[in-house]
């Protein structure tokens, strides 16, 4: 089991792999003529952005000999991960679609996963320079005003300076919110959002892109989330523990399941999530 201190030592790596990620992904945002756009064998969208964070994170998390799962290595086999007691869960990019539109709504993902439940992670909102701390058992905290840095070197003290401990308020006053993707609705989600309505007349739908939605729910920002399209593994490990230490939940539609990782198929469930002081 992961110790305290080697959570102090391995909470530096994290950090600064994201903000050098983040760096990386807005030196190319500010050039929206070379995103150089392709597409995957799933037919997604890949940009050189997702390339260059990709190649930052794993040079950056290299020297920690822990081995890394991303979305942009996502052909590695089953066979070769499936033992795996410690890695790296990452998505260079979260929310392609966004950065392309160049709506701000994007992230950078790193979870640290042990025996397949995530014990640390971040997610790093670049363009507004928010980054959001979880640590398993430990809190989910808010760092803000942290510039990409393609040099970044963070202490683990200089880290915990000025942490806010998520939910920032108590329960809110104000109606429902409850959050959907912005660019991956279904009419399954429709349908979803039609019944809650049935219950709660004055709810207010949030179009976001990327895993930030977890990070409104974490916050206190949007109450509920509900996603009916296709996630991966390295779309939600980070963001779950995120809002898990908040006081929230996911869980899979529609049996209510907690999510599973290192799967032999990385693909998730539909599911969703709740606030700490969430109605439903």
């Amino acid at each position: 089991m992961i110790n305290d201190k080697v959570r102090m030592f391995l909470l530096p790596p994290l950090f600064n792999a994201a903000v050098r990620a983040g760096a990386s992904i807005m030196q190319v945002y500010k050039n929206r003529d070379d995103y150089d756009i392709s597409l995957k064998s799933d037919r997604t969208p890949i940009t050189i952005a997702d390339r260059l964070a990709h190649k930052v994170i794993r040079e950056y998390l290299g020297p920690t000999r822990i081995p890394v799962l991303s979305e942009e290595g996502r052909e590695m086999l089953y066979d070769e991960r499936r033992n795996w007691e410690l890695y790296w869960l990452v998505d260079p990019l979260d929310g392609t679609v966004e950065f392309i539109k160049g709506n701000n709504e994007f992230t950078v993902n790193i979870a640290l996963m042990e025996n397949n439940v995530c014990m640390g992670a971040v997610i790093y909102v670049p363009f507004y320079e928010k980054m959001y701390v979880a640590g398993r058992n430990a809190g989910t905290f808010l760092k803000e005003h942290v510039a990409p840095d393609a040099a970044a070197d963070y202490s683990y003290e200089r880290i915990v300076e000025g942490f806010r401990p998520l939910p920032l308020a108590g329960p809110p006053s104000r109606p429902l919110r409850v959050a959907v993707s912005r660019s991956h609705q279904t009419p399954e989600t429709h349908e979803h959002i039609a019944r809650l309505r049935e219950r709660f007349p004055d709810l207010e739908v949030v179009e976001q892109g990327s895993s930030y939605k977890f990070c409104m729910l974490a916050e206190g920002q949007a109450d509920y989330y509900v996603r009916t399209t296709r996630t991966f593994e390295w779309d939600t490990a980070a963001g779950e523990l995120i809002l898990a230490e908040a006081g929230g939940s996911t869980r899979s539609l529609p049996d209510g399941r907690a999510l599973r990782y290192n799967e032999e198929d990385l693909r998730n469930p539909w599911f969703v999530c709740r606030s700490k002081f969430c109605k439903v």
